[in-house]
């Protein structure tokens, strides 16, 4: 039996137990002729969780440790002498050639012998372990019905048990985000240290060349890795993105919040939403078949050499792609502005545009620079657009016309092909990315300054 087909099976048994446990419920309270503790429908939820969870628990559990066990299994089974002739990476290439072959995927050149032997020994083993799975969660669900079934009584406090248990499920969801981005962290932290016993922090933070390759020379036998014309081509993108996606996205959602008519706002605003659910390749193709050449096209009329990929053809069109961030997410905070403070300016005889500067949008600042931030956070990692619009030219110049290398595009080229996560010019990929982290820190940390200095004054 398949996961899928277990964990709906399990599924089904849940809505069973619920049923038997609601119908026990009321048959109680009939019998005994008292008001129960809770309602009927939370004694049939807590008679599915005292079914569902101990197996789903064993289900986890055993999805986890079981392909482990397995491969152990199988690797004792093997020759010793063919164990200790294997490197740690050579007996794992075999045991994912086995277990492609004991899944009946095919492999190159077929399969030896050993592999053939181990593949149909670890295919029992699986055999033997679903099943297994499948009689012990059996056991654990039918196990739960009945003594749930069993515990029904006017005093059982059903409903408690049962907003215990969501409680803890809300906090274990919150709490993947936090430990989700705790282990991201970590793992980047640990890799960027293995890369700084190659290159020093100062090289790395200060360098302003960047060429990553091992030199034949003997002179620089690891390459430079310095970060400022990244560093600056990523700031450059994101500050011409920035410049265009700000000044349009506030308009428009200050023009469907308080200008346009109800018709037109629910023709427009859906469609310009739209723009955030385009694929970023496909921005990317537009960037670089049509802006690019355009805009080619024009410094060629105005005497101006404007490379067809560059920061400007990058930038122009991630603000395209980012107007949706600012304003949708500035209406939905200009719209949540009390009518009041509206009424009360334009009572005081205020027109209505210093009403929306004097008043509005000072009492929406703290969600409009949270839709910023937003917008410059995308701006920062997007990837896609730069890797095809922006020329991937890691010099440090100020000229927008010029292509740039951004630290997302430089990530996508050190960890494509082939690569020794050894070396400097793989790891230096993690980096990067802990680069890009702190830089998003940043930007929280000022937005939250900004948001609770403002937020004090209008409260």
């Amino acid at each position: 039996m398949t996961n899928l087909a277990l964990i709906a099976t399990l599924l089904m048994i849940m809505a069973l137990a619920y049923h038997m446990g609601l119908t026990r419920s009321r048959a109680v309270a009939a019998e005994h002729d008292v008001r129960m503790h809770s309602r009927p429908g939370y004694y049939g939820a807590l008679v599915a969780l005292w079914c569902g969870l101990p197996a789903l628990a064993l289900f986890l559990l055993w999805s986890f440790l079981a392909p482990q066990l397995i491969e152990m299994l199988v690797t004792h089974q093997l020759p010793a002498d063919m164990v200790a002739g294997m490197s740690d990476r050579e007996l794992v290439t075999f045991l994912r050639r086995v277990t492609a072959l004991a899944n009946e995927r095919s492999v190159s050149g077929g399969g030896t012998s050993e592999e053939l032997a181990a593949a149909a020994h670890m295919a029992r083993l699986q055999t033997f372990e679903n099943l297994s799975l499948v009689a012990l969660m059996a056991v654990f669900a039918v196990t739960g019905l009945v003594v749930a079934r069993r515990n029904i009584s006017p005093q059982w406090r059903a409903r408690n048990q049962v907003e215990r248990v969501i409680t803890i499920a809300l906090a274990a969801s919150s709490g993947v985000a936090i430990f989700t981005t705790v282990g991201i962290v970590l793992s980047m932290l640990g890799e960027t240290l293995k890369f700084f016993t190659f290159i020093s922090p100062a090289e790395f933070f200060l360098g302003t060349t960047w060429n990553p390759r091992f030199s034949t020379s003997g002179t620089d036998a690891q390459g430079e890795f310095g970060l400022l014309p990244l560093l600056w081509g990523t700031m450059m993108v994101s500050a011409i993105a920035l410049l265009v996606a700000i000044p349009v996205g506030l308009m428009t959602a200050i023009y469907m919040a308080e200008y346009a008519p109800p018709w037109l706002r629910n023709v427009a605003k859906p469609i310009i939403e739209i723009l955030a659910g385009i694929p970023t390749i496909v921005y990317g193709f537009f960037a670089l078949i049509v802006i690019g050449p355009f805009l080619s096209n024009v410094g060629d009329l105005i005497g101006i050499n404007i490379r067809t990929t560059s920061a400007l053809t990058a930038g122009l069109v991630m603000g395209i792609m980012i107007i949706p961030f600012v304003s949708s997410l500035s209406d939905d905070i200009i719209t949540q502005v009390p009518k009041s403070l509206r009424d009360g300016a334009l009572g005081l005889g205020a027109t209505k545009s210093e009403t929306i500067r004097q008043v509005v949008l000072p009492a929406a600042l703290p969600g409009i620079v949270g839709a910023f931030l937003l917008a410059a956070s995308r701006a920062i990692g997007e990837t896609m657009i730069v890797v095809l619009a922006a020329g991937n030219n890691p010099v440090l110049h100020a000229n927008p016309f010029e292509a740039v290398s951004t630290i997302t595009v430089t990530i996508v080229n050190q960890l494509t092909g082939d690569m020794d996560f050894a070396s400097p010019q793989s790891l230096v990929a993690f980096a990067l990315g802990l680069t890009l982290f702190v830089i998003t820190l940043g930007l929280n940390v000022i937005a939250l300054i900004v948001v609770r200095k403002y937020r004090q004054q209008y409260e």
